[in-house]
């Protein structure tokens, strides 16, 4: 009896999570989505009233509609932010890759000792603010910031850059913001790697750069596939980032949703704009549990 009420303890909790800080609040997203906007508090209407009966509730299930849905596709600002979005997410992952699997490589490839101090420097950044590492950048990459003093100083250009309020900025930022969440999952597979198969790989007349294509790349892909997804996902809706490092042509969707929920105060267009985004976000998700299953199914 004692064993039933544990599994199903292992069971329930997760899905009681999930419903707790997912789905409730998905759904009251969603029916603000589906309102009007109106200058009161809350700021949209209609608002259910049970103190009315079941003519409150019918009434308040007949003031829902899709106009919000249907605003979004009228106005080019939305989804070139979403285009926007998607383009820099993507980039930025890439470029992410691009850093973190040499890192990650001699990472797994250290002597074994040296390891976990490399380890504990990865997740460092993760014990100071997240907003504090941003701003640190504001600092570093403004036109009087300490990278063009040093380039000025050593004689590598003749006038400041101009990188601040731009997108390669925001690149910047989340290039090194989500680095380490690129550096562990690839680290992990290589780390599980049987070395010998590199050793016979050699052996049979393969040099080390044929090698590394034909076995170690193909062996760390569920870590590449896993990295990426962790990259892509975040740095899609992300919004500190661009506000900060990002100009006023740095189109996010991000952006577009905070201005819609605190600058404007239309909150159905902003639920609106929300959900179209998880619906957008889905896809990845979807594809990232997948590679889970997949990779825990050949672990078994």
């Amino acid at each position: 009896m004692r064993d039933r009420i544990a599994a199903l303890a292992i069971v329930v909790v997760p899905y009681y999570w999930l419903l707790a800080l997912f789905l409730v609040p998905f759904i009251i997203v969603l029916k603000i989505s589906l309102s009007d906007i109106a200058l009161a508090i809350p700021p949209y209407t209609p608002t259910l009233d049970l103190g009315e009966g079941w003519q409150g509730i019918k009434d308040f299930f007949a003031g829902l509609d899709f106009e919000n849905f249907e605003f979004l596709t009228t106005d080019d600002l939305y989804w070139k932010a979403y285009l926007s979005s998607v383009q820099i997410a993507f980039l930025s992952t890439v470029m992410t890759l691009l850093v973190g699997y040499p890192i990650a490589y001699g990472m797994a490839n250290a002597p074994t000792h040296w390891r976990p101090t490399l380890l504990m420097l990865v997740i460092l950044p993760f014990w100071t603010s997240f907003l504090i590492r941003v701003y640190s950048w504001m600092g570093i990459l403004s036109t009087e910031g300490y990278l063009n003093q040093v380039l000025m100083w050593t004689g590598v250009i003749s006038e400041p850059l101009t990188i601040f309020n731009t997108n390669v900025a925001v690149y910047i930022g989340i290039v090194y913001t989500y680095l380490p969440f690129m550096i562990l999952p690839i680290y992990a597979s290589l780390e599980r790697m049987d070395v010998s198969l590199l050793e016979a790989a050699e052996d049979l007349g393969c040099s080390r750069i044929s090698a590394f294509w034909l076995i170690t790349v193909p062996l760390s892909k569920s870590g590449i596939i896993a990295g990426s997804f962790l990259v892509f996902i975040p740095a899609l809706g992300e919004f500190v980032i661009p506000s900060l490092l990002g100009g006023s042509r740095t189109l996010m969707i991000g952006k577009v949703l905070w201005e819609e929920f605190f600058n404007n105060r239309d909150w159905p267009v902003a639920s609106a704009v929300a959900v179209v985004l998880l619906l957008i976000l889905i896809i990845p998700i979807i594809l990232f549990q997948r590679n889970q299953q997949k990779q825990r199914e050949a672990e078994g």
